[in-house]
């Protein structure tokens, strides 16, 4: 008997991911059909991508969910070396810049984000230091400092190129793994103070992040420009009320919202399946991070907790950011929808940073399993 629960992965973890997954399939083909066949002169060109990666993430998830956890811990500090790196290269002749941002790195037609790895690698370091300063968590320089300091050099090597949601999002879900690992709130408001202020002087200090930052205020005093992806992601919104125009029938994805498939695939969600597909993704996300969550809190040991943490808040963070955005909640970032947005080193990452959670989960008993 003990041996089957050790082979046992949460199912409820599995199967919402998968179908997470086949949505994403569906409606980055969906969204993204028109623009293809004519920028790419084949129609399917996002589809079968998109379903390489998710073919590559699949397996990725089955390997992660087979490999003890613990064999991260003792890969952390190579880990956390390479992402370095990675995140270094990009700001060489080896990065590649698209719209002027300089994100990717790659040879010939593979290329790869280091800032995906950067959000799991921050992950698994900052674990590993909570674990072993977990007696002096609460002591701003032992404790604090080590786990800030990790996230704030991937923050600022992000920046270079630049990303500040995605460095926003390393930097948020280290202060929620500190929350949770016990550090007072105190110190978790003075740092969320302190890291507020930091997004307002980069906000404030860049012509571009202003621009976007009072357009969110009101897009439609500048509708033709910064205000232009908001609007006519409400426009889909809008007019697919409460059932939708139907899968495939989005007008939307006619030119209006550039690359539908990519940051704003939530506004084309809610165009063609309405108010209650929105709230169906929604919900599975929601129940997805339900079920990590009991996984972090019956975890076997403090490491495998924080894992579970750090990758449930990566995910709840971009969720709510990404969706926040699509409904003009908040300036306009470029943060993917989870699982579901186009991008090859967002999905297979993910895939396996679930992968990591299913493989903790085989050392929790849930549900009398």
């Amino acid at each position: 008997m003990g041996k089957k629960k050790q082979r046992d992965f949460d199912p409820y973890i599995f199967y919402t991911t998968i179908a997470l997954v086949v949505i994403g399939i569906i409606m980055v083909f969906s969204s993204s059909f028109v623009q293809a066949k004519m920028k790419m002169k084949d129609e399917y060109f996002f589809l079968k991508r998109n379903m390489i990666w998710a073919t590559l993430g699949f397996f990725a998830m089955i390997f992660a969910s087979k490999v003890d956890y613990k064999r991260l811990e003792k890969l952390t500090g190579k880990i956390g070396i390479l992402t370095f790196i990675l995140l270094v290269l990009v700001l060489t002749p080896l990065g590649i810049n698209i719209n002027g941002a300089r994100r990717w790195i790659g040879i010939g037609s593979l290329t790869i984000m280091p800032s995906e790895v950067a959000k799991f690698a921050s992950i698994i370091v900052v674990s590993k230091i909570i674990k072993n300063k977990k007696n002096k968590i609460g002591k701003l320089i032992e404790g604090v400092f080590p786990c800030i300091l990790v996230s704030s050099v991937y923050f600022a090597l992000i920046m270079l190129q630049p990303d500040l949601s995605t460095g926003a999002s390393i930097l948020m879900t280290t202060i929620v793994m500190l929350f949770v690992a016990g550090l007072d709130m105190k110190v978790i408001i003075g740092l969320g103070g302190v890291a507020c202020a930091a997004f307002v002087a980069l906000i404030a200090t860049s012509s571009y992040r202003l621009k976007r930052f009072l357009s969110f205020l009101d897009p439609f005093q500048d509708p033709t420009g910064s205000g232009y992806q908001v609007i006519q992601s409400l426009y889909a919104l809008g007019s697919g009320g409460l059932f939708g125009l139907g899968l495939g029938r989005s007008r939307q994805k006619f030119f209006y919202i550039p690359e539908p498939q990519n940051d704003f695939i939530f506004a084309i969600i809610g165009e063609e399946l309405g108010y209650i597909g929105c709230i169906v993704v929604l919900l599975l996300f929601l129940f997805l991070i339900y079920r990590c969550v009991r996984v972090a809190i019956n975890a076997p040991d403090i490491y495998g907790s924080m894992l579970v943490v750090g990758i449930t808040a990566q995910i709840g963070i971009q969720v709510m950011i990404n969706v926040a955005v699509a409904t003009s909640s908040m300036p306009v970032t470029g943060i993917p929808l989870p699982f579901i947005s186009y991008g090859g080193s967002s999905l297979i990452i993910f895939m396996a940073a679930i992968g990591v959670i299913l493989n903790v989960s085989r050392h929790v008993k849930l549900d009398g399993s």
